[in-house]
């Protein structure tokens, strides 16, 4: 009589373990995915900006560094040909630390975007491809970003030395015996190839957070991404 007793809590206990095992995560209400998605994209934005605009943020990462723009390439093949290889470096170190200047700009522009987004925009980003924040805020962002980084960006190259390198390496190119003559200006380059590294480096973030569940640094990034995890696999 007793280890009947003692059976049927055992069961109950087995059956109610079993039923918490198997019960699929809550969803998450429209406030939770609306903040948690926010939350998300503020820390991707934030660091990706940070990591930029540090000392060698673009200059040492290969996949965003400033290079002479292509149409100036065969001209610093040219000077480094004649000699001008320190001038020719000088031209790359100095654009890429105007990026890096500039990129502290950008974190107030992205967290701007990130508290207009509406309740369809945030479900549309949570449950769309891995790149759909970078896209999204590509559609928002890049006017305002190009606006606020051009005299950034002119400022910043005047302060690294970049538009005396640059400038001074058109002159010598222009002096070579029938060249085609190059435009000194450089400074609309820069501010694209800087919007550029920072999509770039948003979009390693994003994917870093929906693939990396060791990324989800709260409980409700992990309640939401659970989410999407689920429904993109139906």
């Amino acid at each position: 009589m007793k280890k009947a007793v003692l059976f049927f809590p055992v069961i109950f206990l087995l059956i109610t373990l079993s039923g918490f095992n198997n019960a699929q995560p809550a969803k998450p209400s429209p406030f939770e995915i609306g903040n948690g998605l926010k939350q998300a994209l503020e820390l991707a934005t934030s660091k990706s900006a940070d990591q930029l605009s540090q000392v060698d943020g673009f200059f040492a990462n290969a996949a965003v560094k400033i290079l002479f723009p292509p149409q100036a390439q065969k001209a610093e093949k040219t000077l480094r040909k004649f000699g001008f290889n320190k001038l020719c470096d000088n031209v790359i170190l100095s654009l890429n630390r105007a990026a890096e200047d500039a990129a502290k700009q950008a974190r107030p522009i992205f967290i701007n975007a990130i508290r207009q987004m509406s309740l369809k925009d945030v479900t549309n980003i949570l449950l769309g491809g891995q790149d759909s924040a970078t896209q999204y805020f590509k559609q928002t962002t890049t006017g305002q970003l190009t606006v606020s980084f051009k005299p950034v960006i002119q400022t910043s190259l005047n302060k690294t030395g970049a538009t005396r390198y640059y400038g001074d390496a058109v002159n010598q190119y222009n002096q070579i015996p029938f060249v085609r003559k190059m435009n000194p200006d450089i400074s609309e380059y820069v501010t694209q190839k800087s919007i550029d590294g920072l999509f770039y480096q948003i979009a390693l973030e994003e994917l870093n957070i929906r693939k990396n569940v060791g990324a989800r640094s709260t409980p409700l990034l992990q309640k939401i991404f659970s989410f999407a995890d689920k429904n993109q696999k139906l």
